[in-house]
């Protein structure tokens, strides 16, 4: 397993409190984080009508049995996130290698060998926290990692020391642009782009489960100022805490791009990702509290991508 240069430590120290409480046995934590799915669907609902809403619009073709039997398992997969992210303040990276298979390395570090970074662009499919550590561990480059940081100060350092425990750095999303033209060297840039763009100036328009959909554009204008090659990391579920991921090629490096051809293939991907395996999709998201503009609703324009452009 080849480890990258700067994964060695976390930039932020790890709480005593969440070190005892993640080397309990797995299934004592598996228990636990089913027990708190159990809560969360019968007892809290939480988001539970932003879930049934969420799947209904993406497959109104499912029957209401089918329905109830996806929500049931996306609360299950839910309990069972909660206790790997747990796990992960501790897990050794050779467990982490057991866990976490990666496929087709050799398409990033193609090009970090040669002296040039990639982008590689994930979604929130399956378990994204151990795809950041897996990256950060087994490419062999130093890499950066776009994100949103949480609102309350406890929760961000908490979440900090353990995203960063193998090394890595992050960096909030509205500042990854300016921090990566900064840089020197090779290495990679990871973000996780299915969320809804709610505060971007820049918002990409096409159909996605069924649903006319707003997509992030961070990546496609990263890729656009640095002309890095573009990945998507693609990951499935192979059994309960263990996973499989393949880098496939986006974008070659320095290609030619057209507006919106990278999103709308990112949003391919993830679309048939999302299909491939729902329960492993955060139905628990808002995703779809955007409506398109009037006038970007033209009949001619339904079944195409459309950028939506910030206003001067």
């Amino acid at each position: 397993m080849s480890i990258s240069p700067d994964a060695r430590s976390s930039e932020t120290p790890l709480p005593r409190w969440l070190g005892a409480i993640s080397r309990l046995p797995w299934g004592l934590l598996y228990a636990v984080g089913s027990c708190l799915a159990l809560l969360a669907y019968r007892v809290a609902r939480y988001r539970l009508d932003v879930v049934r809403g969420n799947i209904a619009g993406a497959f109104p073709e499912l029957a209401p049995r089918a329905r109830r039997r996806l929500e049931r398992d996306y609360y299950r997969r839910l309990g069972e996130l909660v206790a790997e992210v747990v796990k992960s303040a501790t897990l050794s990276a050779e467990e982490l290698d057991r866990r976490v298979t990666l496929r087709n390395l050799a398409a990033a570090r193609g090009e970090l060998d040669a002296g040039r970074s990639v982008l590689i662009v994930a979604a929130h499919q399956c378990n994204w926290e151990w795809l950041l550590l897996a990256l950060t561990l087994k490419l062999g480059y130093p890499l950066d990692a776009a994100y949103k940081p949480l609102h309350g100060a406890r929760s961000e350092r908490l979440m900090r020391s353990i995203r960063t425990r193998f090394g890595g750095t992050l960096i909030p999303a509205k500042e990854i642009l300016g921090r990566i033209l900064s840089r020197r060297g090779a290495r990679a840039v990871a973000m996780v782009a299915d969320q809804e763009p709610v505060t971007s100036d820049y918002k990409w328009w096409t159909q996605f489960l069924n649903r006319s959909t707003a997509f992030y554009m961070g990546p496609e204008k990263i890729a656009q100022a640095t002309r890095y090659a573009v990945l998507f990391a693609s990951m499935r579920r192979i059994e309960r805490g263990r996973y499989e991921v393949a880098l496939e090629p986006l974008l070659a490096a320095r290609a030619p791009l057209e507006a919106g051809a990278l999103t709308e293939r990112y949003a391919r991907r993830v679309e048939a990702q999302v299909r491939a395996s729902p329960q492993d999709w955060t139905w628990s998201h808002r995703r779809w509290k955007l409506r398109r503009p009037v006038y970007s609703t033209a009949a001619s324009a339904l079944d195409q991508g459309e950028p939506q452009q910030p206003r001067p």
